[in-house]
């Protein structure tokens, strides 16, 4: 039954899933990593070797390293880069990165792309920074996996896209971290869509429904910047709010199943469950709408509420049937996925390290930036309570959340306020109220 919630934790190797490592602290889970690495970390020597250089060494970029080692032979981690030596000092010591190739700083990742000796970059910052590395990577020759989201700002998202562009024609490869696309089994269940499995595509859902993040509280002596980076999850220009950090996955099967990105939106969202300072300025629900050509419309939900059901996945309706995207179709065509299994996470780094050696590179940062913005437009939506069409904010809107440039850890950066939607408004809204929806 579709409505049983649904929850698809990542497992790897001996029960360790992604899910328990983003439970962990980052220096806790990067000693963790170093004890799991242990016979894994094998470099085979040889041309056909990959260097990888990871930005980002925190939680997301310490399994990120584990998996792309384990993802392909000839692969060595050769450097690192973060804001926090804490961070660079647990992963240098799991990954036995010289200490010449380890960088700490805002600026760390310009060193770390200057290196010569990285072939392959993994941008695992929170997303606020992912347009301003993956275009400094495609402009220094460097092959990118960008963790997705890949931004948090339709500015951002621009930059993600003409970036991308440029590694075309530097024929550089460009990973974009939503991870089900390289899933055997929803691979499968999207291809027989495509092929008429439900039949004509009328509606679907997709919920990213769980509890609230771990919290980071702000110590005596740190700086609004240094403790916003640490408590990333919790402002908006880090994260883009939680539509935006973990439901644009869900929204990019969506957009993959259907083959197309939506043209109109109306959400709603708020923040009812948390008040204390720590939990910064975002909001901890949203329900939206999405209207995709076709006249197919897709309800979205979403939430980080301790105490309420979990609830994590999509469901698509046919004219013939419906599907579950990840290897079950009911109806007339019903079907069970039985073939090969892979760790879609490590999986990703396979496809775009074949593709790297067999000189066909992968380039997936139109569609990665497409599903992102579908969740920004979503949060903007919800914030303002306004209807909108996908043409405005990729015309006309020309908000941007991307840090400042010359940014420092030391300093003041007073919380912005919770969005109220009775007040909010974003640069590019029109002075006219968008029309609405027939």
């Amino acid at each position: 039954m579709w409505g049983t919630p649904v929850k698809k934790g990542r497992k790897a190797s001996g029960g360790f899933s992604r899910r328990d490592f983003l439970k962990a602290g980052a220096v806790a889970g990067a000693a963790a990593l170093a004890t799991r690495l242990k016979g894994n970390l094998v470099f085979a020597a040889g041309a056909d070797k990959i260097r990888v250089g990871v930005i980002g060494c925190g939680k997301r970029g310490a399994q990120a390293a584990q998996d792309c080692v384990k993802s392909s032979t000839g692969v060595e981690v050769t450097a690192l880069a973060d804001v926090f030596p804490d961070r660079v000092n647990a992963l240098k010591a799991a990954c036995k990165v010289k200490d010449d190739h380890c960088f700490v700083g805002l600026d760390a990742y310009k060193a770390l792309l200057a290196s010569p000796d990285v072939d392959l970059v993994v941008l695992a910052t929170p997303q606020a920074f992912r347009p301003v590395h993956v275009t400094e990577a495609i402009a220094k020759g460097k092959h990118v996996l960008m963790e997705a989201p890949v931004a948090v700002c339709p500015a951002g998202i621009k930059m993600v896209i003409e970036a991308s562009n440029a590694a075309k024609e530097k024929k550089l490869a460009v990973g974009g971290g939503f991870q089900k696309r390289h899933d055997p089994a929803y691979v499968e269940t999207v291809k027989r869509l495509r092929d008429g499995a439900i039949g004509k595509l009328l509606t679907a859902q997709c919920y990213t429904n769980q509890g609230c993040p771990e919290v980071y509280k702000k110590k005596d002596n740190e700086s609004d910047v240094e403790w916003q980076l640490r408590n990333w999850r919790f402002f908006i220009w880090l994260s883009g709010d939680h539509i935006v950090d973990a439901h644009a996955q869900r929204l990019d099967v969506v957009n993959w199943a259907l083959n197309a990105q939506p043209d109109n939106i109306h959400s709603l969202g708020s923040r009812q469950s948390r008040s204390a300072p720590e939990y910064g300025n975002t909001y901890d629900h949203f329900g939206t709408e999405f209207f995709y050509p076709g006249d197919i419309s897709v309800i979205s939900m979403c939430r980080n509420i301790e105490g309420t059901e979990e609830r994590i996945g999509e469901h698509l309706v046919g004219a013939k049937g419906s599907t579950d995207c990840c290897g079950t179709i009911k109806g007339e065509t019903a079907w069970k996925y039985d073939g090969p299994k892979a760790d879609p996470y490590v999986q990703e780094f396979t496809d775009l390290i074949k593709s790297i050696r067999d000189g066909a590179p992968l380039n997936e940062g139109q569609a990665a930036a497409d599903s992102t913005l579908s969740a920004i437009m979503a949060r903007e939506s919800g914030y303002m309570r306004q209807q909108f069409r996908r043409q405005f904010f990729t015309s006309k809107c020309t908000q941007s959340l991307l840090p400042p440039e010359g940014l420092k850890l030391s300093d003041a950066k007073p919380m912005d306020a919770i969005p109220d939607p009775n007040r909010y408004k974003f640069p590019g809204f029109p002075e006219e109220q968008p029309k609405k929806r027939k």
